[in-house]
């Protein structure tokens, strides 16, 4: 028997998806801020600010959708509107979320930001996250729904070798990003301890987390990779971790660099096996799908043509719905009158049954002259 075909959809490449958590204390604000200011340099064409409630009964796309809801724990809905190489039109909906269950200090906020471009997506093109979030390191926007790690920095890896396995096992399966550990073979300076990630394309940017080992740090994390991802770091190299499982096209040897030199200069290698990693096919889970799902079915921040056509759509739906109210009646009132003739039909009239003069056929009772009646109306021909 041949078995069914489970994989899941992968996530299309006109999308942009990341998920994070913002530490500090008035996200929405910070959010604002940033949409306000792009709006003003002509940044943005428009944007939206929407309380989730809201949102979800206001849905303008298709009304009344339940998969347009921000779903529970949901806390504002942002929308933003621009367009890269001229005329290509980029929509993206960012959405805030409490924690789960009881919240725990330094936990932070939430938040889930789909975005969606009119054609395939260019790496080239600027940073969703930097339409809603400023881009800024005194801004905590940007840490993983993974406890530690944070987008824009160096992140040194746990010196305990139980945390960090915990760490680089959480952060294959849970994580929206692309994580890489980068050993250094010596202490850097001040240039080499600047992030590897800042000469990533601008869209690839803020969806890759940069982990680093410290010198003393090779072989206990190699082993942790090993043992939990089965892959190796090399000395002085870096590594681009699969996710839980991994993705189709993976291979753990093409996406090892043997040698990174943390001078400053643009790794020009490990870059490149970056870019392939972000490029291969990636499943859309279920809470991908979800945010997805919101973007193209939740979405409220038209354009004037967008408004046009909306309204077209909608007085075509009423004028059906008054059709079919106006073919209701009409049917209603063709039932009364076949009634009624019915009713005269079997009295005389007067509205009082006539006994029978002679022994009544089968078809000629007052029930049969309602049914005839009733046949009548049934049938269009009639």
């Amino acid at each position: 028997m041949a078995k069914k075909n489970t994989s899941s959809p992968t996530v299309p490449d006109t999308v942009w998806l990341a998920r994070g958590r913002h530490l500090g204390s008035e996200p929405e604000q910070d959010v604002r801020r940033n949409l306000i200011a792009l709006k003003a340099a002509g940044v943005l064409d428009d944007f939206g600010d929407l309380d989730p409630v809201e949102a979800a009964r206001s849905t303008v796309l298709h009304p009344r959708d339940e998969d347009a809801d921000p779903g529970p724990g949901a806390r504002r809905v942002f929308e933003a509107r621009w367009r890269v190489a001229d005329d290509v039109t980029v929509r993206a909906q960012l959405t805030m979320y409490e924690p789960e269950g009881r919240r725990r200090d330094g936990e932070g906020t939430g938040w889930v930001l789909a975005a969606e471009a009119e054609r395939s997506w260019d790496l080239r093109w600027p940073s969703p996250a930097t339409m809603f979030w400023p881009d800024s390191d005194r801004v905590a926007w940007d840490h993983d729904t993974v406890p530690g790690p944070r987008l824009r920095a160096s992140n040194h890896l746990p010196k305990d070798a139980d945390e960090l396995r915990h760490l680089v096992r959480e952060c294959s399966r849970q994580s929206w990003f692309v994580h890489v550990v980068v050993h250094e073979a010596m202490t850097p300076d001040a240039r080499g301890q600047r992030p590897v990630t800042g000469f990533l394309p601008p869209s690839l940017r803020h969806q890759v987390i940069e982990h680093r080992a410290t010198p003393d740090q090779s072989q206990i994390a190699d082993v942790a990779l090993q043992r939990e991802l089965k892959v190796r770091m090399p000395r002085g190299g870096a590594v681009v971790l699969p996710t839980t499982p991994p993705l189709e096209g993976y291979d753990a040897d093409r996406f090892t660099v043997r040698s990174v030199f943390l001078d400053g200069s643009d790794p020009a290698e490990l870059t490149a096996r970056i870019i392939e990693f972000a490029a291969l096919p990636r499943p859309l889970t279920p809470e991908a799908e979800q945010a997805l799902t919101r973007l193209r079915k939740g979405w409220h921040l038209l354009t004037p043509e967008e408004e046009l056509a909306h309204a077209q759509h909608m007085v075509g739906r009423y004028a059906e719905a008054l059709d079919a109210m106006t073919t209701s009646r009409d049917l209603y009132r063709e039932a009364a009158e076949a009634a009624q003739s019915a009713l005269a039909e079997a009295t005389g009239g007067d509205g009082v049954p006539r006994p029978p003069s002679a022994p009544a056929k089968a078809d000629g009772s007052p029930l049969s002259a309602f049914t005839k009646a009733f046949g009548r109306f049934r049938d269009p021909s009639k």
